[in-house]
């Protein structure tokens, strides 16, 4: 059947009029989602928070005057296909930018980093306080005791003290305190097990973790990284003797807040499970996070005769052979 001139002309010229709308209708969508806005403050931040559907992420920042529209946004993901792959997180945007490039920015996950910094010598206490104190931070241990976290991320020790390894930890807002306590405890079995492996032969350690309560030791008993190798091997020494180790941190630690920032001679001759002065061997657990410094003396001490060591009052230890010396050393030095 042929068609009727008149009708194929009328056809010809319908065709043409949808084609030109359908190239302004591109051409302007282009324009539209390659056009900058002014962002409402310079810098400007916002958060996209986990589990958040693409419509709503496309609405927020239509509200914040981010986008000219949601509707366009949500079409270009779907012609992009960028729907499922922008990341949570927080955002800080520094200039101008265009819908396609925040989408771009979406989906590469540019985001802000948070951290938080463990510092070497801490207690697990202390360590908690500072991911309740961090507002970025999601807490979801705030009520649980010790054996409960350890738990949570997989740890075998009994005691959550010394296990976490002191660093600076980033992450975006809201991420878990579980996830950042399982990254820190796997970190610090990382570096035992890397120790423990390039351990000198004939250490009166038994195992990574009494290593790590060595190490732990010599953490709070020098800040002079030329030292810890010498205290590691006065400590070693008095193991192998089975001298009593006799240091201070661990009664201080043992006491806990019955310790007002003053040791006496009294504290030192009352038993309780951490005093060095009154009990053989290690301590049953670390007393503190030690940094990789003092985990590799711990596992590779200096080889030393010395059997005692008093701090100088600068950062720096004295380093005696017998009793007699050291007796002497402690006279100098106490009187400074």
């Amino acid at each position: 059947m042929r068609i009727p001139e008149r009708l194929f002309h009328t056809l010809k010229y319908l065709i043409v009029i949808a084609l030109l709308g359908l190239f302004l209708l591109v051409g302007w969508f282009y324009y539209l989602v390659n056009t900058t806005s002014k962002l409402p403050a310079t810098p400007y931040e916002f958060s996209i928070e986990r589990g958040s559907s693409f419509r709503s992420i496309a609405h927020q920042l239509a509200r914040d005057g981010l986008l000219p529209n949601a509707w366009s946004f949500i079409l270009l993901s779907k012609i992009l296909d960028h729907e499922s792959s922008v990341k949570a997180g927080d955002y800080v945007l520094t200039e101008n930018v265009s819908p396609i490039q925040i989408l771009e920015y979406l989906v590469k996950g540019d985001v802000k980093q948070n951290q938080i910094r463990f510092i070497e010598g801490w207690t697990f206490s202390q360590m908690r306080e500072a991911l309740y104190q961090h507002p970025s931070i999601k807490h979801d241990t705030l009520h649980l005791n010790e054996q409960e976290i350890l738990q949570l991320i997989g740890a075998t020790e009994e005691k959550a003290e010394g296990l976490f390894f002191p660093d600076t930890y980033f992450f975006v807002r809201n991420s878990s305190d579980v996830d950042i306590l399982k990254r820190a405890y796997q970190k610090m079995q990382r570096h035992l097990k890397a120790a423990w492996s390039s351990r000198k032969e004939f250490l009166p350690i038994k195992s990574e973790y009494e290593g790590l309560i060595l190490a732990s030791i010599i953490e709070k008993e020098t800040g002079k990284e030329s030292d810890r190798s010498l205290i590691a091997g006065v400590l070693v020494n008095r193991l192998q003797l089975g001298m009593r180790l006799q240091v201070d941190p661990t009664v201080i630690y043992g006491m806990g807040s019955n310790f007002d920032g003053n040791l006496r001679k009294r504290d030192l001759l009352t038993d309780q499970e951490y005093n060095t002065y009154t009990r053989s061997g290690l301590p049953p657990s670390p007393i503190a996070m030690p940094g990789l410094p003092s985990i590799r003396a711990a596992f590779n001490p200096a080889e030393t005769d010395a059997l005692y060591f008093v701090a100088k009052g600068n950062g720096e230890s004295h380093f005696s052979t017998n009793l007699q010396d050291h007796n002497r050393a402690v006279q100098i030095y106490q009187k400074r």
